[in-house]
């Protein structure tokens, strides 16, 4: 009888076992399927509407799951549609951190608002709101429910945007380059964002308090704040020297191919967390801070070297060498993100008015790179309609093309 017994639950833990074994490899083999789904899935901007939205009275576009191509004269408004798919994917525009500004001339308020479609017919689609009236704050929803933090947004629809304003990138100051690295960092790392946001608030707390001539700063009151900033800061400066470490090879890569391997540039990551703790960095210079009335020290003083040919590219690179440094750079930023498991998107790309300042050669090598199958939903701006053609001669595309002139859309 006892052997009966041993029989019988040796049975049964025979058949838990094999469930199990059945259950682990259905949930293994789903999320592998998941999982290579996800690297290949495209969200695509499917209908865009605008209201009021700078010199846009009022516009509802059809979109193409591809190409989207807007051509007008300057100012005739094509940047500001490009701006517009933007503002959907960062709750903020490009050009200005000011939404009242958005607000078309003698009017009250403005409305964008996105249909979004996965190019696999199993996922949800989304609709995505944006509405302000004058002198209210604005209101972004996803499927008519309101985010209670914008930063809960950014990440879910990738953007990679490349217009003339990217120059600043090599001319403009450090900070420039500091907010490249933020704007892609944050798209697929929201701890990021946070931490970011806590030494920002660190940092000025501390500058309040070393500007202020009435009064000297409290030694602890300082060195809460110079903690606070370290450890902050050095999580960033590792999540940002991650992230050069991986964008360097594709930006090398994109570079080369466009330019032909005609010139030899590089890009570097300094930091003053390369000179030792943070900490010790920060407080080091503590009475130089007083006497300043700011912080010399921290993460906010970072930069990325730029070199042509071993020189520094601002003062050695032409307008066209300028522009190609740029577009490999964000091109690699596009390719970073793609590469990312933690987005569950291939990013949109935007392209407005790149080709201009740029030789035959190299006009050429970017339209071949855009028109392959890397790439998902593009829109595109140019005066010049030959180099939309060119894009479009290299294969059967879907896409759709737009007449933008005073603001008015037309298809």
């Amino acid at each position: 009888m006892l052997h009966n017994i041993c029989g019988a639950k040796l049975l049964n833990l025979l058949h838990i076992l094999k469930f199990i074994s059945i259950f682990f490899c259905f949930y293994v083999s789903k999320a592998v399927i998941l999982h290579k789904i996800s690297a290949s899935i495209r969200m695509i901007l499917k209908k865009l509407y605008l209201l009021n939205y700078k010199n846009i009275a009022e516009a509802t576009l059809s979109l193409s799951p591809k190409f989207n191509c807007f051509i007008g004269h300057n100012g005739a408004g094509k940047t500001n549609v490009l701006d517009a798919v933007y503002f959907l994917s960062f709750c903020h525009s490009a050009q200005t951190t000011q939404d009242s500004l958005l607000i078309r001339h003698d009017q009250q308020f403005f409305v964008i608002e996105g249909d979004y479609e996965h190019d696999d017919a199993l996922l949800d689609s989304m609709n995505i709101y944006c509405g302000m009236k004058r002198g209210t704050k604005k209101h972004f929803k996803r499927d008519k429910k309101e985010y209670k933090r914008l930063s809960e947004h950014i990440g879910l629809i990738p953007i990679v945007l490349i217009s003339p304003a990217d120059t600043l990138l090599i001319e403009g100051g450090s900070e420039e380059r500091r907010r490249l690295m933020d704007l892609v960092i944050s798209q697929m790392d929201r701890p990021y964002i946070d931490a970011l946001n806590r030494y920002n608030k660190a940092l000025q707390q501390r500058n309040s308090l070393l500007k202020n001539e009435d009064q000297e700063p409290d030694p602890e009151v300082l060195s809460i704040l110079e903690e606070q900033m370290a450890m902050e800061g050095e999580t960033i400066y590792q999540k940002r020297n991650a992230f050069v470490e991986q964008l360097k090879p594709l930006f090398q890569q994109f570079y080369d191919t466009i330019s032909d391997g005609r010139e030899q540039v590089s890009l570097a990551y300094t930091s003053h967390c390369q000179r030792g703790p943070l900490l010790e960095v920060i407080q080091r210079d503590r009475m130089k801070d007083r006497a300043v009335g700011y912080s010399l020290h921290g993460i906010h003083r970072d930069d990325l070297e730029i070199l042509l040919d071993g020189h520094p590219m601002r003062r050695e690179g032409s307008q066209g060498q300028l522009k190609t440094f740029v577009i490999a750079l964000k091109l690699a930023q596009f390719d970073f993100l793609k590469r990312q498991q933690t987005l569950p998107n291939t990013p949109i790309l935007l392209l407005d008015d790149i080709f201009d300042k740029l030789d035959a050669s190299r006009v050429e090598k970017i339209v071949q790179l855009v028109s392959g199958s890397h790439f998902g939903q593009i829109f595109i701006t140019d005066t010049n309609r030959d180099h939309l053609d060119q894009i479009l001669s290299q294969g059967h595309f879907d896409h759709k093309l737009f007449h933008v002139e005073e603001g008015e859309i037309k298809s």
